[in-house]
């Protein structure tokens, strides 16, 4: 986790930003649930037990600031909050999503299936893509087992 904040210290340092205690805190609890595609408001409800002087409008402007410099991209899956998730130093792109729209759940795709899009989009408009994002929706293997169980 130290050499991705690090990466990260670095990023905001090139772009003229400092890593506050209070960033510092932002980016740790996104490291430690990467999984999770936290909201602002899971963000700063897991970070004020630690960080009691924290507030929500800091917690935001962080998110903010740190999706305008692509450290975390902002993501709605349809629940009505937007969501943060880390960027991975080792991908081009964002990575994709499958989202179960009876449960909520959601699974990471970490290949770019996209990439031959991209190279058709260039050849074909002379379009430079510099980034895109995939997301499916519809119904998980476990709800769809559920459903199957039900229907016997």
């Amino acid at each position: 986790m130290n050499e991705q904040l690090e990466t990260i210290n670095r990023k905001l340092k090139t772009k003229g930003f400092k890593l506050t205690s209070q960033r510092e805190a932002t980016v740790r609890v996104l490291l430690e649930n990467e999984k999770d595609h936290l909201s602002a408001e899971d963000v700063f409800l897991l970070i004020k037990p630690k960080y009691p002087e924290i507030g929500l409008a800091t917690v935001y402007r962080t998110l903010e600031l740190l999706s305008e410099l692509h450290i975390v991209e902002k993501v709605n899956f349809g629940d009505g909050a937007a969501r943060f998730d880390l960027r991975s130093n080792d991908q081009a792109h964002h990575h994709h999503h499958l989202i179960c729209t009876k449960c909520g759940t959601v699974e990471e795709i970490k290949e770019d299936w996209l990439l031959p899009l991209e190279n058709r989009v260039q050849a074909e408009f002379g379009f430079t893509v510099t980034d895109h994002r995939l997301d499916f929706q519809g119904i998980c293997k476990a709800c769809k087992a559920k459903s199957n169980d039900k229907a016997v």
